[in-house]
């Protein structure tokens, strides 16, 4: 990999990973009774992620724009190795689901820490300070842990989450993480219309957003209101989060799948705009 596709794939990695340990505010937030100050501290972490988003596009665009320039020079029998990049990026969104997912026993009590800490102090600045004491280097090094066989061996309990929500899971991250990448490679493939095309990655990921508000979200929210409240064991919760961490891992690998053809759609609407 170059520089460019380098710094682009680690961009994508930080978007994903950061997604994925969203779930561990969830956790943090049933386990200290401090759900709101949880998800308001994760709010921080969003920050890193959207603004990694701001600088993947460009980078992405301009990447592109250096291959459509380059085409006239390629000769007869070489081909460009585009849609591989994009692939690649693509894995790391699969490669970060799957070390975020590894991660969150972890991070979900220094998460947890973070919050109590917060509590106490009621000050971002000194809980980041806290954070690289040598008290927040002990409690990173006793809150390591490997992900629960019992969570894997509860997938099939017979009290499991809805599959409608499981499947929308799915949908959703594939459209959320193929979005922009389908658009700007729209663009490659019809080079007159690639304004066009990267413009409509906002309506796609609006899509992705929308069915993710109204479908997954609002359940996630009140299955950790009910075990904030004990109507809901902790067990079940958990076990929930395994089937949204494996709904969202297939998401990242039907992206793979859809990625071109959402790239044809792309230009077929723009074509008719």
């Amino acid at each position: 990999m170059d520089l460019q596709i380098t710094i682009i794939f680690l961009l994508t990695f930080v978007i994903h990973i950061i997604g994925t340990l969203a779930y561990s505010s969830r956790i943090a937030g049933t386990r200290t009774g401090r759900i709101a100050v949880s998800l308001s501290l994760f709010n921080i972490l969003l920050l890193i992620s959207r603004t990694s988003n701001s600088f993947q596009a460009p980078l992405l665009a301009k990447r592109v724009e250096n291959h459509i320039n380059n085409l006239s020079n390629l000769l007869p029998w070489q081909h460009s190795n585009l849609e591989w990049d994009f692939r690649l990026l693509l894995f790391a969104a699969t490669l970060a689901t799957i070390v975020g997912a590894l991660m969150i026993p972890t991070f979900q009590r220094l998460f947890a820490s973070a919050v109590n800490s917060f509590g106490e102090h009621r000050s971002v600045p000194k809980l980041v300070m806290k954070v690289f004491s040598p008290s927040g280097m002990s409690v990173l090094q006793d809150s390591i842990r490997i992900p629960s066989s019992g969570n894997i061996r509860g997938l099939l309990n017979k009290n499991r989450i809805p599959m409608k929500v499981i499947i929308i899971n799915v949908v959703t991250t594939a459209i959320w993480t193929v979005g922009v990448f389908s658009s700007i490679y729209a663009g490659y493939m019809k080079p007159e219309l690639r304004a066009t095309a990267s413009q409509l990655s906002g309506i796609i990921n609006g899509v992705s957003t929308i069915l993710m508000f109204v479908f997954v979200d609002p359940y996630v929210s009140a299955l950790t209101d009910d075990v904030s409240k004990d109507k809901l064991d902790e067990p079940f919760f958990r076990r929930s989060i395994v089937w949204l961490l494996i709904s969202r891992l297939i998401g990242t690998l039907l992206a793979q799948v859809i990625l071109i053809p959402s790239a044809v759609i792309i230009v077929y609407v723009a074509e008719r705009l």
